[in-house]
């Protein structure tokens, strides 16, 4: 079957994704039979037999690899199903394509498309946060099996051929195997830089072009004008190196270094590029006939290099490889651009004149994608953004003042204005501070010297977390001022970030006191009157659980709306997300649409994190289709915003109700007494820090209580041990004592909610995939480990009974036996590995028992086994 299985084309997307399984096991088990034969039967059945302790490594190397495969067949066949879907039904029946945006723009906004083309700006931003188990070895063989399947697929080779490239994938299978999983060391920042590029010089930069002409053709069908001049609606940012709050390691010197290494990765690229484009326009001046005027623009190009006699020389009356040698050579800083904005003027210049000789197909091959990546991506690869506490941001100002001022008070408030305001500032002696006001003092400056060079977006925004005030907010336009910013507007800017539902709350109330402050409000309108807020997906969730989480972030997003419109402002909503449900990882298209009516507005940014980052990004196809699920739908969303009616008061009465009962219970829950102990010891966080996946700790400031426990190891530690609550839990209490109080009434009026209302659509579906996915049977073994022998039961008794409700109400409300069986897919993947993972459970519980026993400071291999095991099961860390 081996030889065999992708010899013809498959006749259902179904039929393809198997065949791809069955050869990626059937290699797998020949690489298992070679390295670890004693484990073949347990790893086709799991319950075959009992497993010895000398074979726990290797079958859980063996099972964590498998799931890694599976993921790759499945990334794969649905790449196939998007082109066969295009092929024989048009681009605009692919779900996500900018051609099926359009096309229903054109049917139910045509007069909204140009418009809503000409706004669009969409932020994909990298993040480091340690939710990647996988290092960049292995990650780079995951790219090469996925590339070996792309070439098999192909129904060219001779058997003889076909075997050979069989074997070249085994190959690398074998490598996988040799290599191990594992992280030797904790990564350091560099490496977590070096990690983040990778996706730009593997897919990123050769994706962006498709895109643009995926873009291209849907305009053009779509008959909009001016499609040629196709806008950069796409513009990435990075954390990875900017992000200090709680990672000393994140230094002055560590983020100047991957602002040179971002720029050293974007350049490289386009000397590629230029190189591979004076290679091969030999077009001679005589034969081509240029007009005068693009033969004069291509001159200044040559003579502004400052080699360009030695380039003449070397392609005498080759204008076309003298020019693209004369931009290289100025990339080289010979004499360097002063402005990214004069290196896309000449790469226009190129490419027009290419056009004026009727070459435009050369152009189209050679220039224009050069362009589109210059226009993305500048002379930084991405806009490296920076992240600090509030707490670490008054310190420094406290600092700074010396003991004569309280925070929080009104003399603290009236001093941050009037100094604010001051344009005769006095600067305080940096060499006098703290090392770490030095830092910030140094950072600060070396964003606004970034601001003023020649790619001013190679520096993102200054985005304050646990922002609780308006003088928190302040206290960094202020330090901005004495790092040398001006009185009177300040470009720099800079982004709230509400994390808990008490922020999110107060977030209208404070950026309504922060646009009266007069610097801030001038600097807002330097900025085109928008105000960019940053929403916190997972620590809204860690304080309130998944419901009220996702109806306070609504809540918050029409109130700040509502608020800055009064003022003629407009917001620019930044969304924390990350992988699993509980962070805020729903489907894209549907995640987008659930958003509220008039807050998008053609804008839009997003945080890619950890493994969400590899899972879209590692292969070129699949970042083609994920940029363009996010673009087009931030499109969609905002083109149909005005045709969409005003939510039901009675649908909206029911959320805030819902929110506040499942509020009530989780909050219960987590009050609980011994609940810490029992989040402890029923779970590996304690243990995570041995899984080197990054170089942030997990807890703030080093604080022990679950207040400063990071939301990714709380959700780490939930889908660790299979309760998965973080995604669920208060559901059930909120659905029985809404029915409690409304009766039949209000279950009827829950099931035309599902149909009607988006927001309360997304949470049902999301409940109901998270509840299928948990396993009451597996968690009761973990709450298993809890040495307190009276809360540790009662606690997960609570826990078992919300689940039970949960479930119930999910049924009821959607008229199911069974829960999931709307998401076939997913029911699939999860009972595929369903026995396996319940095998590595009981593996997991046996090693955190023998680790605790021993009070053991090393690691455990095993562990760490299982945890990757569960984590690429699950297809996500936290």
């Amino acid at each position: 079957m081996t030889e065999t299985c992708l010899d013809k084309p498959p006749e259902t997307a179904q039929d393809h994704v198997s065949d791809l399984k069955s050869l990626l096991w059937d290699q797998l088990l020949q690489t298992v039979q070679k390295r670890a034969p004693a484990i073949v039967d347990l790893l086709t059945d799991p319950s075959s037999e009992p497993l010895v302790p000398a074979q726990i490594a290797n079958f859980l190397q063996a099972v964590n690899i498998w799931f890694h495969l599976d993921s790759i067949a499945e990334e794969n066949a649905a790449m196939r199903e998007r082109r066969e879907t295009e092929k024989r039904h048009g681009a605009h029946r692919v779900s996500g394509s900018f051609a099926e945006a359009m096309d229903k723009i054109a049917m139910q906004a045509p007069e909204r498309l140009e418009s809503s083309l000409e706004s669009l700006s969409v932020g994909p931003t990298l993040t480091a946060h340690p939710t990647e188990a996988k290092r960049v070895t292995i990650l780079e063989i995951h790219r090469r099996i996925y590339r070996h399947l792309v070439t098999l697929e192909t129904h060219r080779w001779t058997p003889r051929e076909r075997h050979s490239r069989i074997e070249e994938l085994r190959a690398e299978i074998d490598l996988l195997w040799l290599s191990g999983e594992l992280r030797l060391e904790r990564p350091s920042l560099e490496d977590e830089i070096d990690w983040g590029l990778q996706f730009f010089r593997d897919s990123l930069f050769d994706a962006t072009p498709q895109l643009f002409e995926s873009y291209l053709a849907a305009c053009e069908k779509a008959g909009v004008g001016q499609a040629q001049a196709v806008q950069p609606c796409l513009g990435f940012h990075s954390w990875i190196g900017g992000d200090r709050d709680g990672n000393p390691n994140v230094t002055l010197a560590a983020t100047r270094s991957a602002l040179a290494q971002g720029r050293k990765t974007a350049i490289e690229r386009y000397l590629s590029d230029l190189y591979t484009a004076a290679r091969r326009l030999s077009i001679s001046r005589d034969i081509a006939s240029l007009p005068d005027s693009h033969d004069a623009l291509l001159n200044t190009i040559v003579g502004a290099a400052e080699r360009s006699a030695r380039i003449i020389r070397r392609n005498p009356g080759e204008i076309f490889r003298q020019a693209a040698s004369a931009i290289a050579e100025r990339l080289h800083g010979r004499p360097a651009y002063r402005h990214v904005d004069e290196l896309i003027f000449d790469l226009h210049v190129l490419e027009d004149s290419l056009n004026a000789i009727d070459a435009q197909t050369l152009a189209q091959k050679y220039i224009r994608p050069l362009r589109w990546r210059v226009e993305v991506f500048g002379l930084r690869s991405a806009a490296l953004d920076i992240r600090q506490n509030s707490t670490v941001t008054t310190q420094v100002l406290r600092e700074i003042w010396g003991s004569n001022e309280t925070y929080g008070t009104p003399q603290w408030s009236q001093r941050l204005r009037a100094e604010l305001s001051d344009a005769d500032l006095q600067r305080p002696d940096f060499a006098a501070l703290s090392f770490q006001a030095q830092e910030l003092l140094g950072l600060l400056s070396l964003m606004l010297t970034t601001l003023g060079g020649d790619d001013p977006k190679a520096i993102g925004a200054f985005i304050l977390s646990m922002t609780q005030s308006c003088d928190d907010l302040l206290c960094v336009y202020l330090l901005a001022r004495y790092a040398g910013a001006d009185a009177e507007v300040l470009d720099l800017p800079v982004v709230p970030l509400f994390e808990t539902i008490g922020d999110l709350r107060a977030a209208p109330s404070i950026l309504m006191e922060l646009i009266e402050v007069p610097t801030v409000r001038r600097s807002l309108k330097r900025q085109g009157k928008r105000v960019e807020i940053m929403l916190g997906y997972s620590d809204s969730n860690k304080d309130g659980g998944f419901l009220c989480s996702t109806w306070e972030l609504v809540q918050a997003q029409r109130k700040i709306t509502q608020a800055l419109a009064s003022r003629g402002f407009v917001p620019a909503f930044f969304h924390g997300r990350g992988g699993s449900v509980s962070r805020g990882g729903a489907p894209t298209g549907r995640a987008i649409a659930a958003q509220p009516k008039g807050t998008i507005n053609g804008v839009m940014r997003t945080t890619e994190q950890g493994e969400v980052v590899s899972a879209k990004f590692a292969n070129r196809g699949t970042a083609h289709r994920e940029m363009e699920q996010l673009v087009s739908s931030v499109l969609l969303h905002s083109a149909l915003a005005s045709h969409r009616t005003q939510p039901e008061p009675e649908f909206e009465d029911a959320l805030q109700a819902l929110s506040g009962m499942s509020q009530a219970a989780y909050c219960n829950l987590l009050s609980h007494d011994g609940f810490v102990r029992y989040f402890q010891e029923t779970s590996p966080v304690e243990e995570l820090a041995m899984l080197k996946i990054g170089s942030r700790p997990a807890k703030r400031f080093g604080a022990g209580s679950l207040d400063d426990l990071r939301a990714i190891p709380w959700v780490f530690a939930w889908s660790q041990n299979h309760h998965l609550l973080s995604g669920w839990y208060g559901f059930g209490t909120a659905y029985r004592d809404f029915v409690k109080v409304r009766g039949e009434t209000g279950k009827a009026l829950l099931r035309t909610m599902r149909s009607e209302n988006r927001v309360f659509q997304l949470i049902v579906d999301e409940v109901e995939k998270t509840l299928f996915q948990a396993d009451m049977k597996i968690a009761s073994d973990y709450a298993a480990l809890s040495t307190d022998l009276v809360n540790g039961p009662a606690i997960f008794d609570l826990i078992r009974r919300e689940y039970d409700r949960s479930r119930s109400a999910i049924l009821e409300i959607t008229g199911q036996t069974k829960l999931a069986t709307r998401f076939v897919r997913l029911t699939g993947r999860v009972e595929s590995k369903r026995a396996q993972l319940a095998l590595i459970h009981k593996l997991q519980i046996a090693e955190l028992q023998k680790h605790r026993s021993n009070q053991a400071e090393t690691e455990s291999t095993a562990l760490l086994q299982s945890m990757n095991c569960i984590s690429s099961g699950l297809g996500w860390t936290g």
